[in-house]
């Protein structure tokens, strides 16, 4: 998949993330046998969209066959997004009393902006809000699934994947598979 080789880069330093605008090994690669058939296979690299792009020009992190089933990318970041942020910004992106609906900020949020907020949280405190979301940049279970957690949140922003569970999606790739256990530094 052509969006994962800019993800992140981070090397842990004194206990805290840094994100360097690469990303390493750890990049969870897709092998072009995972794409459906209905689809030409992407090139393995492509270069990131422009840290200043709007969300709109951004390339789109996911990949929806014509009979709606969607890639694995798609697929794992609702079972990610489920496991960690529903807490707070409610099933399927759609926010609650404690966050906003992801939804509807990744209309405008770019993937830079959107990593940016996750790796290092953020704070919203006046009159009207005291809200703060923690960093969660140095959390495997949040950043070695970031990608697919953005790619599910953004095809549910741009509204080609619906509420709940995609009902037909890729399996997991080996090399996705080797590239999660290096991630998660579990072995393969």
């Amino acid at each position: 998949m052509p969006f994962r080789p800019f993800l992140l880069c981070a090397a842990v330093m004194a206990g805290s993330l840094i994100a360097t605008g690469g990303f390493t090994a750890a990049a969870f690669a897709q092998d072009s046998s995972a794409t459906p058939a209905a689809q030409p296979a992407a090139p393995a690299a492509a270069p990131a969209p422009a840290a200043t792009a709007p969300a709109a020009e951004e390339e789109k992190p996911y990949k929806i066959a014509a009979d709606g089933t969607v890639d694995w990318a798609v697929y794992n970041g609702f079972r990610r997004y489920n496991g960690i942020c529903y807490v707070c910004h409610g099933p399927d992106g759609e926010g609650s009393s404690f966050a906003p609906a992801l939804i509807d900020s990744l209309k405008t949020l770019s993937f830079d902006q959107f990593l940016d907020t996750v790796v290092n949280g953020k704070e919203t405190v006046n009159t009207a809000n005291d809200k703060k979301m923690p960093s969660l940049g140095a959390d495997p279970n949040v950043m070695c699934y970031i990608n697919d957690i953005y790619a599910y949140l953004k095809a549910r922003s741009d509204g080609v994947v619906g509420r709940g569970r995609p009902a037909k999606f890729e399996k997991k790739s080996a090399d996705y598979a080797a590239a999660e256990n290096a991630c998660m530094g579990t072995p393969g």
